[in-house]
């Protein structure tokens, strides 16, 4: 190959975002100076720069936590760092691996059995688990209920890599292959029943289903039946096939799953070369060297099919309780790629939820909707629709600690036909450039967002990383926060005015710079208490108020150059206000570790492994597969594989106490 890339973050080291907006370390730059935050000093703990009020609990106002208080203090003994095969979490817990990549999803009369040397046809690949699992989350059966010992787990399947999908990697490629390899993205819905010998996967199930790139879905929001939004196979722009690409996740109140469309423009290529300016917005390229499609499959072949691309890169609702239903893609919640979509309920009953775009230099958003949540079990149809209509919103972080939140809202502030904004329609297939012309602030890879289940409007984001951060043409830092190469990132939270989600106005502050303490570079060092970790994407809040932060270092760079001895990807725990994060859960080699979903009781945690065995750049070899991992079935096994892994605590009690 003529450049070495990656699979999953081929799109990392891209920039697409050329606006004049300020960048984030400019705005930080400012603060810090002005009030001397962190002193540059590693022992400078979290609970120094909490706002005003963070860890004050609002009562009514706040996501209700199935605990009735707040955990005090962390009980489970650090981990060291690891470079073992194999997932390593403390003394007094046990982890398995149930779920695997080719697994059969459970669907009567069509389960087919893994085949070791990926053999397994097009077909099969439908109705098994797909690859490379990432978002997730747990719904207790029945519908309505807090049982802990039986639900359902829906699941994202982020991207695939051909040299493990088939026994001959993408040798003799056909369009059979192409669509094996769309089978094994998408989502999963599995039914799982803890028994006296652990959590199962329930075989047959009645709610067991697989969503493809193949399923059709509907359009919902302004941007349905938008001239944008009509292909020739689809004239009415209301229908479209599939998803892809799906990284983080969000649940709602109301008991559906949304999954978030965030590198689909790999998959789609401009062979002309002659990209119109929403394509470069977005970054879709003249060729691509992982999945292969387009030269197969017309449909994203943005030449042949210009607005087909203009049908992915939204959040999609998926009703895991009903596997007739048809999954919705709401734009209204903007167009960009997405890492997640957390959920959260007003004070006033509005549904407010909170997004990042992840690539360098890209934005916040969050959506307001436009009618409230009524809690009853009866109006589930009236709940599903909430997502529909509303207002979407790009943050804006100010030098002094403020923020705000400026609307994206056809003709005001210039987002307008003299603009290149027809409609709301357009201003929503859009969403970047729209942002770009508010003056939002750009920010390092905004990842996964978590809402704090104590404190109503209180918000977490990861920013992964950006070394592009300081270089030439770039905006650089400063000496309170020496990040201008920020190889380990950082996560932000920032707190909404009155703790109400529907306000336009926030104070913000930083949580934790990553880093390692004992990187030759300051800017590398962070200012952690505790154990190190660097390129934070997963985190969430469990039902304790524990905030449980993932870690997904390139595989270029796992325990390498600026992360060298701090071994494979982690999973770290803090008590917000402590300062501490102690290290939970090391992964096996080339892997990243993602999904989070707490049962009710906390007493489960479920957790993903995605990638075991990436090497550092380019697809896996199909003749050595397990050249680097042979997690989880072992040297006996024919590949690594994919797989959601369910941890529990040896005596039965609360996961982290």
């Amino acid at each position: 190959m003529s450049k070495p890339y990656l699979i999953k973050n081929r799109h990392a080291d891209d920039i697409s975002n050329t606006s004049s907006n300020p960048a984030f370390s400019q705005v930080l730059q400012a603060k810090l100076s002005r009030r001397s935050l962190l002193q540059g000093s590693a022992a400078a703990g979290a609970a120094a720069v909490l706002p005003l009020g963070l860890l004050q609990s609002s009562g009514a106002q706040a996501k209700t936590a199935a605990s009735s208080a707040r955990a005090r203090r962390l009980g489970f003994k650090s981990v060291p760092f690891s470079t073992q095969d194999t997932v390593v979490v403390p003394e007094g817990y046990t982890a398995r691996a149930f779920y695997k990549w080719g697994d059969p999803v459970g669907i009567a009369g069509k389960m087919p059995a893994f085949k070791p040397d990926a053999s397994n046809s097009t077909q099969e690949q439908a109705y098994q688990a797909g690859m490379h699992h990432d978002g997730m989350a747990f719904f207790p059966l029945p519908l309505g209920s807090n049982r802990a010992d039986h639900g359902l787990l829906a699941m994202n399947h982020e991207y695939i890599d051909n040299g493990l999908l088939f026994p001959d990697g993408t040798a003799n490629w056909d369009l059979n292959k192409a669509r094996k390899g769309q089978n094994a993205m998408g989502v999963s819905v599995v039914e799982v029943r803890r028994s006296g010998n652990g959590w199962e996967i329930v075989r047959p199930s009645a709610y067991a289903r697989r969503i493809t790139v193949n399923t059709p879905m509907s359009i919902s929001g302004p941007a349905r039946g938008h001239a944008l939004m009509k292909t020739a196979a689809d004239s009415r722009g209301t229908t479209v096939l599939g998803t892809m690409q799906n990284c983080a996740n969000g649940k709602t109140p109301w008991g559906t799953y949304l999954t978030c469309e965030e590198n689909w423009s790999d998959i789609f290529t401009k062979p002309s070369g002659n990209m119109t300016a929403l394509e470069k917005r977005y970054g879709i390229g003249r060729e691509e060297k992982e999945y292969l499609w387009s030269g197969v499959d017309n449909r994203f072949d943005s030449d042949k099919n210009p607005n087909e691309a203009n049908r992915f890169g939204w959040v999609v609702e998926i009703d895991p309780f009903n596997p007739q239903s048809t999954p919705r893609k709401h734009t209204a919640l903007g167009r960009i790629k997405h890492e997640g979509a957390e959920v959260t309920i007003t004070p006033g009953g509005r549904v407010a939820v909170y997004m990042g775009d992840d690539q360098r230099f890209e934005y916040i958003y969050k959506f307001v909707s436009k009618n409230t949540y009524r809690p009853d079990n009866g109006n589930r149809t009236h709940n599903m629709s909430l997502l529909e209509e509303g207002t979407l919103y790009v943050a804006r972080f100010n030098a002094d600690g403020s923020g705000d939140w400026l609307p994206l809202v056809y003709g005001q502030n210039g987002l307008t036909a003299e603009n290149g904004f027809a409609d709301q329609g357009e201003v929503l297939v859009k969403t970047r450039m729209a942002a770009d012309l508010l003056g939002a602030t750009k920010m390092d890879r905004p990842e996964w967002i978590s809402a704090d289940p104590f404190a109503s409007g209180s918000l977490y984001c990861t920013l992964t990383n950006n070394n592009e951060r300081g270089k030439e043409g770039k905006p650089g830092a400063d000496a309170a926060n020496p990040r201008n190469d920020n190889r380990f990132g950082h996560i932000i939270r920032w707190q909404e005015k009155g703790g109400d989600g529907t306000q336009t106005a926030f104070t913000w502050d930083i949580l934790v710079l990553a880093g390692n303490k004992q990187a030759a570079k300051a800017e590398h060092k962070g200012n952690i208490k505790g154990d190190d970790f660097g390129s934070p994407d997963g985190l969430s809040f469990d039902h304790r108020g524990v905030l449980w932060i993932q870690t997904d270092v390139s595989s270029s760079t796992i325990n390498q150059k600026e992360y060298a001895g701090m071994g494979n990807n982690q999973m770290v725990a803090t008590i917000v206000g402590s300062g501490e994060y102690r290290r939970f859960l090391t992964a096996p080699r080339g892997a990243e570790v993602t999904g989070i979903a707490f049962t009710p009781d906390n007493k489960t945690l479920f957790i993903n492994i995605q990638h075991p065995g990436e090497p550092s750049e380019g697809l896996s070899d199909p003749h050595n597969p397990k050249a680097v991992s042979s997690w989880p079935d072992g040297p006996s096994g024919g590949r690594p594989r994919a797989a959601t892994v369910v941890i529990t605590k040896n005596d039965g009690g609360v996961i982290g106490s």
